[in-house]
């Protein structure tokens, strides 16, 4: 009877991750005729260890949307900042663009991984046995080593690599669409807190020449009471005015605080940090923006990334489709393999081998044809999705259409109102400083001008945001926008 026992110790090492020949060197294993010229030619790529397929560097950049000309420069907060300024900002700062880039880039290195399919597999092994044998060499314990490099590789297969190929590529273009709708969504994020900062700030300085104006008629009202021509009724009416006028101012600071916390999360600050922001002229818009809907809605369905990206969703799934199928059919694959082994003290021995296999998938329980029933109802559900994207794209112009062309009437009428309203208030104030007019005349106008004031802000921020909406909705919101909304102008 025959005894034995061994310890062993195994290194199973991927050539791409192992000095190539003084790996063999070492052993006294020459490398393979057969194998050796395609081991080197694969591992002396230029660039092998990091992207040898260049997928990474084909991440597009997202076009039109760097809104400085040195875009992500670090900004001077104590500085008032510029709409320009607090766009770029969101987009080099808002973890939203980063999530998007880094899908990007995940999806890019997915189509690395399918490449590789493409390319043999080449792993290099490297043993040494501790035996001991009651049969052979007197009991005495011997050492065993030995090395060897073995090749794999798919030479055809119906075209399952080509589809998971195919699929890969479809879902990297899908994720940079994403990326890209992802980036517009932080821009019209920016743009918006930004403008409602400006209204918060512009609506707490009409509250303030609201309280001085209810302060100044409230003084006004004392000083006649005090001279017994005015009744103690119209001194409670100005106290009660001036009284709201001061809870309004309280409450714009507070909103004022709010939209400043909303700014600073945009940029990706914290909102303790101070921020301001450089002035901006009152909207003058024109009906430039007005055109044929229908027009404006195949536009958008040409441009929106969002749609883009649901299309190759869709291109993606059926190509997932087509390599479901080819998993029914039969693989051709190469193997090769060398290797050396030796007993301590004796002769090297040598071995190699080559061959083909062909590989028949018979029956695998009916999970392959349900993969392919599950691979058509995903291809099914992308196609209803993009569907439903691209009857969403109508709507969102539409709206968006809708609510500019509203804007740009209000702001019109608010400037009307505005003027109509300050001087309404001009001569009621007078007529009450010269005993002529009564109190609830110049409360009501003041209270008249108050809300003109705070329309026509309401009006410029409405048709400011509506504007980049509208742009956003057609798939074109870019840097060329920022100009136009910041000097006002359609």
């Amino acid at each position: 009877m025959a005894r034995g026992g061994k310890i062993r110790l195994v290194m199973k090492i991927p050539f791409s991750r192992f000095p190539r020949a003084a790996f063999f060197r070492a052993l006294g294993i020459p490398l393979a005729p057969l194998i050796a010229p395609l081991i080197l030619a694969l591992t002396a790529t230029p660039g092998f260890a990091a992207d040898p397929f260049g997928v990474l560097e084909a991440v597009p950049p997202v076009t039109g949307l760097q809104a400085a000309p040195t875009p992500c420069q670090p900004a001077d907060l104590a500085q008032p900042l510029s709409l320009a300024e607090v766009v770029d900002l969101a987009l080099c700062n808002n973890p939203q663009t980063r999530q998007g880039w880094a899908s990007a880039r995940f999806q890019a290195a997915q189509v690395g991984v399918a490449q590789a399919a493409f390319l043999p597999n080449i792993s290099a092994d490297v043993s040494v046995n501790r035996q001991r044998n009651e049969s052979t060499r007197n009991n005495s314990p011997y050492t065993q080593r030995g090395g060897g490099v073995d090749l794999f590789w798919v030479l055809f297969d119906f075209g399952a690599r080509a589809a998971n190929l195919e699929n890969a590529r479809q879902l990297f273009t899908a994720a940079a669409y994403t990326r890209d709708a992802a980036v517009q969504s932080v821009f019209l994020a920016a743009v918006q807190a930004f403008f409602q900062r400006q209204a918060a700030a512009a609506a707490l300085d009409a509250a303030r020449l609201s309280e001085k104006a209810a302060l100044e008629s409230l003084n006004a009202a004392e000083a006649r009471y005090n001279v017994g021509v005015t009744t103690p009724a119209d001194r409670l009416q100005a106290r009660t005015a001036h009284a709201q006028a001061v809870l309004n101012r309280i409450g714009a600071e507070g909103a004022l605080k709010t939209t400043q916390g909303m700014l600073a999360n945009v940029i990706g600050i914290d909102p303790t940090r101070p921020l301001d922001l450089t002035p901006l002229p009152p909207a003058a818009p024109d009906a430039g923006f007005e055109a044929d809907l229908g027009r404006l809605i195949e536009e958008a369905r040409a441009q929106r990334p969002d749609l883009a990206a649901a299309e190759a969703q869709f291109r993606a799934a059926e190509a997932n489709v087509d390599a479901a199928r080819a998993a029914h059919l039969p693989t051709l694959s190469l193997g090769v393999g060398a290797g050396r082994s030796q007993i301590v003290g004796q002769p090297f021995y040598d071995s190699s081998n080559i061959g083909l296999t062909l590989n028949i998938p018979l029956f695998s329980g009916f999970a392959t044809t349900y993969r392919v029933h599950a691979a058509e109802a995903q291809a099914d559900l992308q196609a209803a999705r993009r569907e439903e994207i691209r009857l969403r794209v109508a709507l969102d112009v539409w709206n968006a259409h809708a609510d500019l062309a509203t804007a740009t009437q209000s702001v019109k009428t608010a400037a009307d109102l505005l003027a109509s309203a300050t001087e309404s208030e001009r001569v009621a104030a007078g007529r009450y400083r010269a005993g002529v007019g009564s109190i609830l005349d110049l409360l009501t106008a003041q209270a008249a001008l108050a809300s003109a004031r705070q329309q026509r802000i309401q009006a410029d921020t409405s048709w400011f945001v509506s504007r980049t909406a509208l742009a956003q909705a057609m798939g074109a919101l870019d840097a060329g926008l920022l100009p136009t909304l910041s000097s006002g102008e359609r």
